[in-house]
C-alpha cells in the first residue's frame, strides 16, 4: 500500500465571498478552463445590486397578502400543447385573484398577451405573469437534439443555437426556458441522455456555460433574452438501471466530482433559475433536500436566482415515502429551499396554512417571493408587461432564413462519421442510382426528435430523402422504400422487405436510414436493449446479401448496439435527430459538401451488457492484461472485450490528421505555476477539414483512487489540406483538483500522465510532476 499523500487539506483554489464573509472554497469549485477555450465563467450582469429594484420590490411586497405571496410561488400549465391556446377551467379566475404567478406551455404573442392582460389589468396588484416553456434545442426552428449538438464540440455554435432559440421563443411571448439540462449521463438506457451533453464532466460544464449564455445573452433587459434553467438538480442522470425517475444511490465524492460540476458551471455563468430533480439523493428527494438546495446551491455557491421544482415533484415526495401528506411535503420543500411549485398546487393549497401554524416562517416565503419578483423586474416586465407579446416581431422572427441556415450548419457539425471503409464516403459521382431504405428515411416527425418545443413536426422538417433528392447531381435517381419498421411490435415481421431488397438490387448505393422512433428517447423513454428496435437489423442483414455498398445513417437519442453493422456495412454516420434542416445537413455530409467533424460526447458500447461504460472510469486492482488476453482472474468479460465499440471523443473525417509528439515546457510545476503542453497537428489528407484536439490527464496515485483519464481541454480547429498548426494547452494545479480523502477540494503533489490526441483512446503521451 503506497504512502498517503501529504497536505490533504491544502486548498489550491481561491476562496470566495459568501454573504459578506470569507468562506472556504465551495463543495466543488468551478472547473478551470484552458487558455485556448473562449469565455470565462463570470457572474452574469443580472446579479449586480440594484437599489432601485430592491426598493420597488420591498414596497410591492409590503402590500401583498399571504395568499398573493403564495400565488407568486405557483406555476401552472396552459393546455396549449394538447388543445391549442386555451387555459384550464378555473385558471383565469385564479390569475385574477393573484393565485398564479407564472404559466407554462403558453406561447404566441397573441395568447400570452391575453393571459398577461388578466394579470395586470384585472388583479389588485397588477403583477405580471412569467411565461415558461421547454425550449430545449430550438423553439420553432429546431436544431439537433442536445446530445447531437454536443457532438459538435463547437461551443460557439452551441451558444448560437441557444441564442436563436431564445430569439424565437421570446418573440412568441416566452420569458423562461426549462433548459439547459446539464445532467451527466453514463447509462444510454436512460432516455433523457438525449437531452444533455453526454458522459463527461468537463465537456458538459463548458456546454452548460455556452447554453446559459445563449439563452440569457448579456442583458436580461433585452427583449430577445429568456431566463435559463439548470436542471435537474442533482444527480438525475445516475438513475439506477437507467430507468427514468428511479432511485439514485451514489457516494458524496461521486456527487461532488461528477454530477455537481456542470451545475456549478451553470451557476457561475449566471443561470437565473435551477430546477430540482425527481430522484432522491442520500435518501432525501431532491425537492426536499436542504443539503442540495440551501447548503450547496445558496450557501456554498452563492446562487441568487430562484429554484423551481420539476413537474409535481413536491407531490411525489409522498409516494417516495418521505412525506406523510401533501401539506408536509410542501413544508419540507419550501424549508429546504424550493421557491416555486411547478404544477403540483401544493403551495397553493397548503402553504398559507403552514405559515399560520408556524410550520413555515413567513421570512422564508418572502425570500422566495423576492427572488421571483426580481426576475420579473430584471426582464423588464414591470416596465412593460407586454414587451414580449409583439405580433409584428413574432411574424418577422420565427423561421427566419438565417435561423434555418444556422440549424443546417449546426446539424452538419453534429454528425459523427463512425466508419468509412474504403472511402465509401463521400458518395462518388459514379453512383447514379441511390436507394434510401429504412423507417427514418422519409419521416418528418422523427427529424426533430423529442422535446421539440413549438417545432412543426408535420410539414417543415426536411427528411433524408428530400435532402438527397435536392442535392443529387443531375442524372442521379434517388428512390425510397421503407422496408422495415422501428416499433417494438415490428420485430419478427418482414412486410416491406421484398420491396426494399428489389430497390437495393437495382441501385448503386444503399443509404440505410435506421434508428429509433423519436418518442423512444427523452423523458420516460428508458430501454433495456440498445439494439435497433423493430425488424431493422433483420432488413440490414438482408441488404448485406445484395452485395451493394451500404451506408448506415443512424438517427437516435442514445448510443445503439451496432456491432454487427460496424463489422458489415461500408460506412456509418451518427446523425442523432438532426432538426428542421436535418435532411439537407445529412446530404451535405454524404456528398462531401461538408467534411464531417463531429466527435462522440458519449461512449458507444458493444452491447448493453457493458453498460455503464464510460472513458473516465477508475482502474481495478486486477486490470486486464493486454499481453495475456486469456488471463482468468482479471476484470474482464468472457464473451466480449472490455473496450467500447467507439470511445468517447471519437469521430472520423474525410481527411486525415497527423499529431506530433506532445512536448511540455517543463517537467515539474509547483502550485500556482503553469504547465504548457504543445502538439503540432497536420492535415495530412487531401481535403480541408476540422479536428477536435483533445487533452487528457491522469493522476497516477491519489489519496483516493483517480480515473484512468480525464478530459482537461480541447480545441476545434480548421486546417486546409497540408496545413499544420501548433496547439498549446495550459494547465495549473487547479486543473488537477478533486475531492480528496478528507472531502476537501484541491490537488495533491505527485506524478501525472498527459495525452493529446483525436479521442480518449488515442494520443501522444508525456509525463510531469506536481511538487509541493
Amino acid at each position: 500500500m503506497p504512502p498517503m499523500k501529504r497536505n490533504l487539506t491544502r486548498l489550491t483554489l481561491a476562496t470566495l465571498m459568501v454573504a459578506g464573509t470569507l468562506a472556504p472554497a465551495p463543495l466543488f469549485a468551478k472547473p478551470a478552463m484552458s487558455n485556448n477555450e473562449a469565455g470565462t465563467m463570470d457572474s452574469a450582469g443580472w446579479m449586480r445590486p440594484d437599489p432601485k429594484m430592491d426598493r420597488f420590490i420591498a414596497d410591492l411586497m409590503a402590500k401583498m397578502t399571504i395568499d398573493e405571496k403564495v400565488g407568486q410561488l405557483s406555476l401552472l400549465t396552459s393546455d396549449w400543447d394538447s388543445t391549442g391556446p386555451t387555459i384550464r377551467q378555473g385558471y383565469q379566475d385564479d390569475i385574477r385573484k393573484g393565485r398564479i404567478g407564472s404559466i407554462f406551455n403558453a406561447f404566441t404573442a397573441k395568447y400570452t398577451r391575453e393571459l398577461q392582460r388578466l394579470a395586470v389589468e384585472e388583479t389588485r396588484l397588477k403583477i405580471p405573469l412569467l411565461f415558461g416553456y421547454d425550449v430545449i434545442h430550438g423553439h420553432r426552428t429546431i436544431f439537433p437534439i442536445s446530445l447531437g449538438e454536443s457532438a459538435s464540440w463547437d461551443l460557439k455554435a452551441i451558444e448560437k443555437a441557444a441564442r436563436i432559440s431564445a430569439t424565437e421563443a421570446s418573440a412568441e411571448g416566452i420569458h423562461w426556458t426549462f433548459a439547459p439540462m446539464v445532467d451527466v449521463a453514463r447509462d444510454p438506457r436512460w432516455g433523457r441522455m438525449s437531452e444533455g451533453a453526454g458522459e463527461d464532466v468537463y465537456l458538459g460544464s463548458k456546454i452548460a456555460v455556452a447554453r446559459v449564455r445563449g439563452f440569457q445573452g448579456d442583458d436580461l433587459k433585452r427583449v430577445d433574452t429568456i431566463l435559463a434553467t439548470a436542471k435537474h438538480f442533482a444527480a438525475y442522470g445516475a438513475a439506477q438501471a437507467g430507468r427514468d425517475y428511479h432511485t439514485v444511490d451514489i457516494s458524496e465524492r461521486t456527487l461532488r466530482d461528477v454530477y455537481l460540476p456542470p451545475f456549478k458551471a451553470a451557476a457561475d455563468a449566471g443561470a437565473a433559475t435551477f430546477m430540482t430533480s425527481f430522484n432522491e439523493y442520500d435518501g432525501v428527494p431532491a425537492s426536499g433536500s436542504h443539503y442540495l438546495l440551501t447548503d450547496v446551491l445558496r450557501k456554498k455557491w452563492g446562487f441568487k436566482g430562484f429554484v423551481v421544482t420539476d413537474y409535481t415533484s413536491i407531490n411525489e415526495m409522498v409516494p417516495h415515502g418521505y412525506s406523510r401528506d401533501l401539506k408536509q411535503a410542501g413544508e419540507q420543500a419550501i424549508n429546504a429551499g424550493v421557491d416555486m411549485d411547478l404544477q403540483g398546487a401544493v403551495f397553493m393549497d397548503h402553504l398559507a396554512k403552514s405559515v399560520a401554524e408556524g410550520k413555515v416562517d413567513v421570512k422564508r416565503v418572502d425570500e422566495a417571493v423576492k427572488a421571483i419578483l426580481e426576475m420579473k423586474y430584471r426582464l423588464g416586465l414591470f416596465d412593460d408587461p407586454y414587451r414580449y407579446s409583439d405580433e409584428a416581431r413574432e411574424k418577422a422572427t420565427v423561421y427566419r432564413p438565417d435561423f434555418l441556415e444556422a440549424a443546417r450548419e449546426v446539424a452538419r457539425k453534429s454528425i459523427v462519421l463512425l466508419k468509412n471503409k474504403g472511402n465509401a464516403l463521400p458518395l462518388a459521382a459514379s453512383a447514379k442510382s441511390i436507394a434510401v431504405i429504412g423507417p427514418l428515411g422519409n419521416s418528418k416527425e422523427d427529424m426533430i426528435g423529442s422535446w421539440s418545443a413549438a417545432g412543426d413536426r408535420k410539414e417543415r422538417p426536411v427528411t433524408l430523402l428530400e435532402g438527397m433528392q435536392a442535392r443529387a447531381p443531375k442524372g442521379t435517381t434517388v428512390a425510397y422504400a421503407q422496408g422495415a419498421g422501428y416499433q417494438f411490435a415490428d420485430a419478427g415481421k418482414r412486410d416491406g422487405f421484398a420491396e426494399a431488397i428489389a430497390l437495393a438490387q437495382k441501385s448503386d448505393v444503399i443509404i440505410a436510414a435506421m434508428g429509433e422512433h423519436w418518442n423512444m428517447t427523452g423523458e420516460a423513454a428508458s430501454r433495456t436493449s440498445l439494439d435497433l428496435p423493430g425488424n431493422q437489423q433483420a432488413l440490414l442483414e438482408e441488404l448485406k446479401k445484395t452485395g451493394k455498398p451500404i451506408i448506415l445513417v443512424l438517427m437516435s437519442g442514445r448510443p445503439n448496439s451496432i456491432e454487427w453493422a460496424d463489422a458489415n456495412v461500408d460506412a456509418i454516420l451518427e446523425a442523432w435527430y438532426p432538426g428542421t434542416m436535418g435532411g439537407h445537413a445529412i446530404a451535405d455530409v454524404l456528398y462531401g459538401d461538408y467534411n464531417p467533424s463531429g466527435k462522440l460526447p458519449v461512449t458507444f458500447p458493444r452491447n448493453v451488457g457493458q453498460v455503464p461504460i464510460y472513458y473516465d472510469m477508475k482502474n481495478t486492482g486486477r486490470p486486464i492484461k493486454p499481453e495475456d488476453p486469456n488471463a482468468k482472474y482479471v476484470s474482464r468479460y468472457l464473451d466480449t472485450p472490455n473496450t467500447p465499440l467507439y470511445p468517447f471523443g471519437y469521430g472520423l473525417s474525410y481527411t486525415s490528421f497527423a499529431y506530433s509528439p506532445v512536448t511540455l515546457d517543463k517537467a515539474k510545476i509547483r502550485p500556482g505555476e503553469k504547465l504548457t503542453a504543445s502538439v503540432t497537428v497536420t492535415n495530412s489528407g487531401a481535403r480541408d477539414g476540422e479536428e477536435v484536439v483533445q487533452l487528457y490527464v491522469r493522476d497516477l496515485v491519489g489519496s483516493v483512487t483517480r480515473p484512468v483519464k480525464e478530459l482537461k481541454g480541447f480545441e476545434k480547429i480548421s486546417l486546409k489540406k497540408g496545413e499544420k498548426r501548433t496547439i498549446r494547452f495550459t494547465l495549473t494545479d487547479a486543473d488537477l483538483a478533486f475531492t480528496r480523502q478528507d472531502m476537501s477540494w484541491g490537488s495533491e503533489p505527485g506524478q501525472f500522465k498527459l495525452w493529446v490526441g483525436p479521442s480518449s483512446a488515442e494520443g501522444s503521451e508525456a509525463a510531469f510532476e506536481l511538487t509541493e
